[in-house]
Parts: C-alpha cells; sequence; structure tokens
C-alpha cells in the first residue's frame, strides 16, 4: 500500500509570513533610497547664496594711510554698534518691491548685518580719512584727544536696478572737552541691475556719510575752544573748555545724490 505525502499546513503558513515581511522591508529600503536621491538631487540643483560686504576700500592709498597711522595718530576715534531699522536687521539682503512691499532673499546675503558692516566700513574708512585709530571698547592713552562717532540709521532701503538710500543721524563728541556735533545725512546713490550693484551703492552711501564726518571730526577739532566757569567745590565736572561757537554741519559730498540737515545739539 502506498500512502501519498501530504504538505504540512503550518509548515506553508510560516513560510508565508517569513516572506511578507522581508517583501515589505526591501519595498521599505527602496522607497527610502528614493527619497535620498531625490533629496540629493534637490540640494544639488539649490542656487547657491552669494554674499555682500561693505568694508572695502576704493584706493591703495587709502590702505597706505591706514599703515601710516599705526605709528603715532594726531586723534582717536571711538565708533560704537551702529544701530539700523529692525525690518533689515537680518544677513537677508530686504529689497524694496513697491512703497508699501519688501522682500526678503534668502540667497542674497550681508557677510554680517547690516548695523556691523555698517560700522566696520565707517571705523575703516574715518581711520583711514582722520589719520586715526578705532579704539572702542580698547584702552587708550590720555594725551591723545578722542572722538566719538555716534550714527543711527534710520532708513536703510535697497531699490534693486534704481537706487541705494541711507538716511543717518550722526553725532560727533569730543571726549575732552564733551563738545558735540549733531547732524543728519541723506544719501542716493544710483544703481545698475543686479544686487553686486546695489551692495557697491550702499558701499558708496556709506563713504559719503564717512566724508561729511570726517569734516564734523575736523571741524570740531579745529573749533576754538573758551576756558568755562570752575565747578564749585565739591561739584563733579569732566568738561573745563566748550567751543566757542556752533558749528554748522559740512556740506553734502555729491550734491546732486546726498543731502545734509543742520542740527546741533
Amino acid at each position: 500500500m502506498m500512502f501519498a505525502r501530504l504538505p504540512h499546513p503550518a509548515r506553508g503558513l510560516a513560510r508565508a509570513a517569513l516572506r511578507t515581511p522581508m517583501r515589505a522591508a526591501a519595498r521599505a529600503f527602496a522607497l527610502v533610497g528614493l527619497v535620498a536621491g531625490v533629496g540629493l538631487m534637490a540640494a544639488c540643483s539649490s542656487p547657491p547664496s552669494h554674499f555682500y560686504t561693505l568694508n572695502a576700500d576704493d584706493t591703495a592709498d587709502n590702505t597706505a594711510a591706514a599703515t601710516r597711522t599705526a605709528a603715532s595718530p594726531a586723534m582717536l576715534i571711538e565708533v560704537p554698534p551702529v544701530d539700523v531699522p529692525p525690518q533689515v536687521a537680518k544677513n537677508q539682503l530686504v529689497v524694496q518691491t513697491g512703497a508699501t512691499q519688501v522682500q526678503v532673499l534668502e540667497q542674497e546675503r550681508w557677510a554680517s548685518l547690516p548695523g556691523d558692516e555698517i560700522r566696520r566700513a565707517l571705523s575703516s574708512d574715518l581711520s583711514a580719512r582722520l589719520g586715526a585709530i578705532d579704539v572702542y571698547g580698547t584702552p587708550h592713552p590720555d594725551g591723545v584727544p578722542v572722538y566719538r562717532v555716534k550714527v543711527t540709521v534710520q532708513r536703510f532701503e535697497s531699490w534693486p536696478g534704481s537706487h541705494a538710500l541711507i538716511d543717518a543721524v550722526w553725532s560727533v563728541r569730543a571726549m575732552r572737552t564733551q563738545a558735540v556735533l549733531t547732524c543728519r545725512s541723506v544719501v542716493n546713490q544710483p544703481v545698475a541691475g543686479g544686487y553686486d550693484a546695489l551692495a557697491d551703492g550702499h558701499r558708496r552711501a556709506v563713504q559719503a556719510i564717512s566724508q561729511q564726518i570726517a569734516a564734523g571730526v575736523e571741524a570740531l577739532a579745529a573749533a576754538p575752544q573758551v576756558r568755562m566757569a570752575a565747578p564749585a567745590k565739591g561739584a563733579s565736572s569732566v568738561a573745563t573748555t566748550a567751543p566757542a561757537a556752533m558749528l554748522p554741519c559740512p556740506s553734502p559730498v555729491e550734491p546732486a545724490a546726498a543731502s545734509s540737515d543742520n542740527g546741533n545739539g
């Protein structure tokens, strides 16, 4: 008598159950690989970021002048942090698209925050123009006159293909006498198309403001001083001299593109 061997039902079910998760795992790995590949392709195709700075010397003369000031400066300056409007206080370029609309450009960025860029550019340019050293936050000798330059930017507008505008109120204070010159500069530089041209327009605007500030420092340094009455015994007083007369603000550097309002305080 012959007997037929029947399949074991439990063993078949076990094999089927084993194949099901293996197929699911293979599909999952394939899906992960596909997603990773798509992500890699997207990363490779993303546009690169561009970075811009305002601290660039126009000529080799500025570099030579800055080198000469390292020996024995006739004056010292202090350039503290520059205040800018909150809407542009970010690394991304913020450009005007209309009277009430702006666009934040993720791929077009300042190398550092605009306030830092302006401060460094002013410090470098003023040091070269005045033959001075910026000693803000640094100990310095008492025998050299120090002038503190404070700048508050009220408008920092970027109009691609049109103009770059900086509206700033600035003051120069003689730390020895506490005499102060306060002025306002509105500089409007025309620019060509492209963000390189826009950044260069802001750089030229900062240099125009720096030239006006340098003229203000020189005027304050050259102003005749009058002796003030000695303070009463026991009273504290930092200054013993003051300017003989109120000083006018420097004239605009480029009459066609900049304007300056007088204001002493």
